[in-house]
């Protein structure tokens, strides 16, 4: 019998069944498509050993004019800088308190009973000073617990931090590392940074130079205390880890009874946000239409409980930043990288400068800063979500209307809150929960003007959109989208699969991507078994075709100041992407498991059963590193689309063949029967690129029985 030529149509195809999609793929993972034919993505590298704190959700490049390469890195809990691999934090500054103001509370006791190296509650001689929730140490052994119930801590988790639970003896030791601070109206919330200056010694274990450092807020108690954990003298920057961080604990004495002083001086960041959606706060929370068509949201966005997204713009060779409904700061390159980024409204000639808004951005023709979803002019300090003000040009700081200047605003008669803005080569897309509209620069006297492009669509979150020339691609809550001149659906083959498979509480996170090397659009999802990112769909935008996969991504950048994208980790890393071959994220680098499964395959109607005695690659293993590279092929046969590949007929024809494929792989001997076949093409080792072609397989027909 002749060959038989595998040929499978490019993409893969997930909306209807494997059996009724013959000729095409059926399922991937970490592959692309290149000229029509799958091949293995290329690898990852971590950029360098430092690592950031919080989740990275967007990530900003740009060249300062002394050719110095920066990235602002926004996370959930700090906004960074990095230049050449290192991290340097320019989170705002929300409060500075005058001297005097923040006072401190050590506590330390001793057992009133004996201790078992079972027991989950410990009996102390008074319990008066300490915290509810705290961290003690009892012998070596350090001990967390959850609560206070007379003079018994309750809820105990023994032997943390490395130490080995064991039994104490009435009278022993209990000494604290968790110290309550007070500080009226500190306005802080859990997971805030503060930092301390001017402390005196607590007069024990506590020195002056273990209070005057930064402090992650470990607790809020009310609006006038809170609690930190003391640790031994380390910048927040150098003990951030993998697992974040990763502090020496410093435990209080009984010697410890003072308050730092007269002069401690608080520093405190802008609060931070989740690092997930929290259902019924934030952006997505409720359900569409809820309430009356018109009429104000009634779900309420309470500070530090939504997902914490930066958007940043460039001023010159400054940075502009905005934490989604909060302040726009601002952070000035001659300042240095040690210097936070500091508010606009404090900014030398501020003039009605927006307090809050949802994103900032500079328009690139026209240099207006552009705030969306902000205060008015004529009313400070209360949001509106669907408000558009403008500076006057090129100005940060002059945000006052007048008849000389081009300052304004507009308002968005549409939806109930502004999600995200775009900026293209022509104009500025704006996009709301139910809408889309264009912003144009017109000139004076009104500046910008605004129409509608597009009502009764969707967004999934405010980092799923990205712009590609004059082309702007979004996903929203169950389509993809382009604007191309029009609003269209794009047509997609996996959209019933990632649609099902997506987590939608934490729809927030969808996060858009763009790899123009390859013409490709990706959006990172969380799966619905996972809380962040941890799945892919890709759009190529040039075959117009779409395939998928699993890979762990919160922001990405494309290729420009380097010379490959990059993208951010739940593991608080930045990779370089398309670099090597393999996964980059431990040491050695590991290999990249990539596959492509395809449709069933049948002579004729599938009424004959076929039998398949040899295959013939086709592929290139060109670019691989490894001396010896190979990949796996498989060949599946089945008797009916609904039974199984695996099943073993007999002790020589079976239902599977899998078999190593090398760069001199001629042929194969196989032997399979039944009356559809699938083919399958994977590898899982280092060093390792492939790129499928066409191979044959010799099959003849086999009857009916």
């Amino acid at each position: 019998m002749p060959l038989t030529k595998l040929q499978f149509k490019p993409g893969v195809n997930r909306e209807t069944t494997s059996y009724s999609n013959e000729g095409g793929w059926f399922d991937c993972d970490k592959i692309r498509f290149r000229f029509g034919f799958p091949e293995k993505i290329g690898g990852w590298q971590k950029i360098s050993g430092s690592f950031f704190l919080g989740t990275c959700r967007s990530l900003h490049p740009w060249v300062a004019l002394d050719s110095s390469k920066y990235i602002g890195v926004g996370t959930n809990l700090k906004y960074y800088i990095n230049e050449g691999g290192g991290y340097n934090d320019i989170t705002p500054i929300r409060l500075t308190t005058s001297a005097g103001d923040v006072t401190f509370d050590a506590s330390a006791n001793t057992l009133s009973a004996n201790v078992a190296e079972v027991d989950l509650t410990i009996s102390l001689t008074s319990a008066s000073g300490f915290p509810t929730n705290g961290r003690i140490k009892i012998n070596s052994e350090i001990i967390t617990y959850t609560g206070i119930a007379t003079n018994v801590l309750t809820g105990c988790s023994r032997g943390q931090n490395g130490t080995t639970a064991a039994a104490h003896s009435s009278s022993a030791a209990v000494t604290c590392a968790t110290l309550i601070v007070t500080d009226t109206n500190h306005g802080a919330l859990e997971n805030d940074f503060v930092t301390y200056s001017g402390a005196a010694s607590l007069g024990g274990n506590v020195l002056a130079n273990i209070l005057n450092q930064e402090y992650p807020i470990t607790s809020i108690i009310n609006a006038n205390t809170y609690q930190i954990e003391a640790r031994e003298v380390s910048s927040i920057g150098s003990i951030t880890t993998t697992s974040g961080l990763n502090p020496t604990y410093v435990f209080a004495s009984t010697s410890d009874s003072g308050s730092g002083g007269s002069s401690v001086v608080g520093t405190y960041e802008v609060n931070t946000g989740l690092d997930t959606s929290v259902s019924g706060t934030g952006w997505g929370a409720g359900t569409y239409a809820r309430g009356t068509w018109g009429s104000a949201a009634t779900t309420v966005v309470t500070s530090g409980q939504n997902l914490q997204v930066w958007t940043h713009d460039n001023f010159g060779e400054d940075l502009l930043i905005n934490v989604r409904d909060g302040g726009i700061y601002y952070w000035k390159k001659s300042t240095g990288l040690a210097a936070p980024a500091v508010d606009i409204t404090t900014l030398s000639g501020a003039n009605t400068s927006p307090t809050i808004a949802k994103q900032v951005l500079i328009s690139d023709i026209d240099r207006h800063v552009i705030a969306f979803g902000c205060d008015s002019e004529t009313n400070p300090g209360v949001q509106d979500p669907l408000l558009i003000r403008f500076s006057n040009q090129e100005s940060l700081t002059d945000w006052a209307a007048t008849a000389t200047n081009t300052a304004g605003d507009l308002r968005i008669g549409s939806g109930s809150e502004i999600i995200t803005a775009v900026e293209t080569r022509q104009q500025v897309l704006v996009f709301t929960d139910v809408s889309l509209h264009a912003m144009q620069f017109l000139g004076p006297p009104f500046t910008f003007g605004i129409n509608t492009i597009s009502e009764n669509l969707t967004i999934a979150s405010p980092l799923a959109v990205t712009a590609v020339e004059d082309n702007v691609y979004w996903m929203g809550q169950e389509e993809f989208y382009v604007y191309n001149g029009t609003v269209q659906r794009i047509p997609c083959t996996v959209r019933d699969y990632v649609f099902s498979d997506l987590n939608e509480t934490q729809f927030a996170k969808v996060t858009a991507a763009t790899n123009a090397a390859y013409s490709e659009i990706w959006w990172f999802y969380p799966s619905a078994g996972s809380e962040d990112c941890d799945s892919y769909v890709v759009f190529n935008y040039q075959q117009n075709i779409w395939y998928y996969g699993t890979l762990n991504r919160t922001a990405w950048m494309d290729r420009g100041i380097e010379s490959n994208p990059i993208a951010a980790s739940t593991d608080h890393a930045l990779y370089y992407h398309e670099s090597g071959l393999d996964d980059g994220s431990v040491s050695p680098s590991a290999a990249i498991s990539s596959y492509i499964e395809s449709s069933d395959v049948d002579i004729g109607e599938g009424e004959n059963f076929m039998f398949i005695r040899r295959l013939i690659p086709d592929m290139t293993f060109r670019d691989s590193t490894n001396s010896t590279p190979t990949a796996t092929m498989t060949l599946e046969v089945r008797d009916f689309p609904g039974s199984v590949y695996d099943t073993v007929t007999n002790s020589t024809v079976t239902k599977t063949a899998s078999v190593p494929v090398e760069q001199f792989t001629t042929d194969v001997n196989v032997r399979l029967r039944g009356r559809s076949m699938a083919f399958k093409i994977s590898s899982a080792e280092t060093g390792v690129a492939w790129r499928l072609g066409s191979p044959r397989v010799d099959i003849k027909p086999d009857g009916r029985r």
